[in-house]
């Protein structure tokens, strides 16, 4: 399992231990707060920091999602060079705000999301802001872009960039009298179920889909 996402259990994924399950938790939070402060001062050495560590954690942690097999042929993922273009601030419009979001899974029923308003980034579009409406609340952002399902694209169903109850946030900045975010799509990755089709992944929907291709960020091993 790769527990820094929004992913759910299927029946029939091999049980990891809870101190394992606990531990990739704890070493996903230090290391976007490492990100966070790297790229105070220079986005280039958080994104190397981001994919070194990533890569290390899928190939070595028991809770990776990656199966014993696939381990044994694993060289790192397939993460796009940093493009600082793609690292957009945004403040968080109310348009879409209180439209709900319920996602069937297969052992945790359903689960409930609330749109809590929408960014809007200039040349690329539009994306709902969802919070979970259990435990955590957190904020989640997934997006399927152009690039979803090409040749060298990215994962077909989408990716995230923001999860931030599992840790994956990079922050918020005031730009005069409001809040923006830090939306760094060179640090989009994919849910678990790219990688192995045991777990059900809350996926994006008609209000995350960009038509416009966004070649950074963790692109498919397929």
């Amino acid at each position: 399992m790769a527990p820094d996402q929004q992913d759910y259990f299927e029946d029939d994924v091999p049980t990891m231990s809870a101190v394992d399950i606990a531990d990739w938790r704890l070493r996903t939070f230090a290391l976007y707060d490492k990100v966070r402060q790297l790229a105070a001062t220079n986005p280039f050495d958080a994104h190397t920091f981001w994919r070194q560590e990533r890569d290390l954690m899928f190939a070595t942690h028991p809770a990776s999602a990656l199966t014993a097999d696939m381990k044994a042929s694993f060289s790192g993922l397939k993460t796009a060079g940093y493009d600082p273009s793609f690292r957009r601030y945004a403040a968080l419009s109310p348009e879409g705000a209180g439209q709900e979001m319920n996602v069937r899974t297969g052992t945790d029923g359903v689960v409930p999301f609330i749109r809590i308003g929408t960014f809007e980034l200039p040349r690329l579009g539009s994306l709902a802001a969802w919070q979970l409406r259990s435990y955590g609340g957190g904020i989640f952002v997934p997006f399927r872009d152009a690039t979803a399902g090409k040749d060298g694209g990215s994962y077909g169903a989408g990716r995230y960039l923001l999860d931030t109850v599992k840790g994956s946030f990079h922050g918020t900045r005031r730009a005069g009298a409001e809040q923006e975010f830090v939306l760094d799509f060179n640090f989009a990755y994919n849910p678990s179920c790219a990688y192995n089709e045991a777990w059900a992944c809350p996926l994006a929907g008609p209000a995350n889909r960009l038509d416009t291709e966004v070649p950074v960020g963790e692109l498919y091993l397929g």
